[in-house]
């Protein structure tokens, strides 16, 4: 049965973490909201892709920074049990380290499990949907980006578009377009038009017009009017790159390259990350009378950026066969773990930490 007090922690902790989540992944997603709104200004990515791409985004971000959401949300609310003497009242009352243990891991275990189902499967499919909706927006990007008024070139080149407007229904009006093929360019002045889709490709739909083509430089024009008169625009051809986040889990498992293992690594590093980060900050969270809520939270900072750049370079090691495959994966948690018993034995006290084994050689 879960108690009052494992409630009262459990509760804070959730509500400090999704505050301290929401804030880290909005500061993150808000600076690729500026890169991806300029690509749609650009043109290289559709309006419509856009919060597809934001929403892709902030589920890349929530796992990522959930560890780090975590730690901070742990020390934040335990420095703060400590500064309103809530700690004093528990050990008082009985309740000791290992009372603060199970009210945190009773949240953390389940959020570690859901993060290890969310990096290993749900991030990479967030990111190969980023992917394919970027490509797709890429290969047509030369209709996109049509604004009245100004001089567009599509194609390579080839096209030179000019509309004078744009009404509601997306209908073009007084349009004039210079289509270069070959040697030979056509000048087309049009009353009306549309783009369309095609079976065969993308197309200019010009109503009521006048076309003339010719070379640069001759006497000989053909001049003709048209009703309708259709363009083809060609689209961008390029390769689909994937890259090793976007990969599923099962396929890096059953290969045997070292930048797979080190992809694998990272996934795995973060359910390990929210448990030994959790369990380091609990006698970390430990405050002086003058440390105040936040005391000890530079620390905090300095151990986790740590422990991240300790990841990144095992990784490294492992991309460069330096190491063996397993050790990049343990070496870092066990020092994380290392941290964290010395950081406990430093809570309870050497000195109390000594007579309790010199106590219990003597029982044996």
């Amino acid at each position: 049965m879960i108690g009052v007090l494992n409630k009262m922690i459990m509760r804070d902790l959730v509500k400090t973490l999704s505050a301290v989540l929401s804030v880290l992944v909005v500061i993150i997603v808000s600076r690729k909201f500026i890169r991806v709104l300029d690509q749609v200004i650009e043109g290289q990515i559709a309006s419509d892709t856009l919060l597809v791409i934001l929403g892709l985004k902030m589920v890349i971000a929530c796992v990522t920074f959930l560890p780090a959401a975590t730690f901070m949300a742990v020390l934040m609310v335990l420095g703060r049990m400590y500064r309103d003497h809530e700690m004093a009242a528990i050990s008082s009352a009985g309740g000791g380290v290992l009372t603060i243990y199970r009210a945190i891991f009773l949240v953390l275990f389940p959020l570690s499990l859901g993060a290890g189902y969310l990096s290993l499967n749900v991030a990479p499919w967030a990111e190969s949907q980023i992917e394919l909706r970027t490509h797709h927006d890429k290969e047509s990007a030369d209709i996109r980006g049509l604004v009245a008024g100004k001089f567009s070139e599509y194609s390579h080149g080839d096209i030179v578009f000019y509309v004078e407007k744009i009404n509601e229904d997306k209908q073009l009006e007084h349009i004039f377009v210079q289509h270069r093929q070959n040697d030979s360019v056509a000048i087309i002045n049009a009353h009306s038009g549309h783009l369309a889709d095609l079976e065969d490709g993308q197309y200019i739909i010009l109503n009521q017009g006048e076309r003339v083509q010719g070379k640069a430089g001759a006497l000989d024009y053909a001049i003709e009017k048209f009703d309708e008169y259709a363009i083809r625009i060609d689209t961008k051809v390029a390769p689909l790159v994937s890259v090793k986040q976007a990969v599923p889990f099962e396929e890096l498992w059953d290969s045997s390259a070292s930048v797979d293992t080190a992809e694998i690594q990272r996934r795995f590093a973060v359910p390990l990350g929210i448990l030994l980060l959790g369990f380091i900050a609990v006698p970390l969270a430990e405050l002086s009378p003058r440390g105040g809520v936040y005391g000890n939270m530079l620390i905090g900072f300095i151990i986790y950026f740590s422990y991240g750049n300790l990841l990144s370079v095992s990784q490294s090691w492992v991309l460069k066969h330096s190491i063996p495959a397993w050790l990049g994966l343990v070496s870092v948690h066990g020092l994380l773990m290392v941290v964290g018993c010395v950081l406990l034995a430093k809570f309870y006290g050497w000195k109390w930490l000594m007579l309790s084994l010199k106590k219990r050689g003597h029982r044996v």
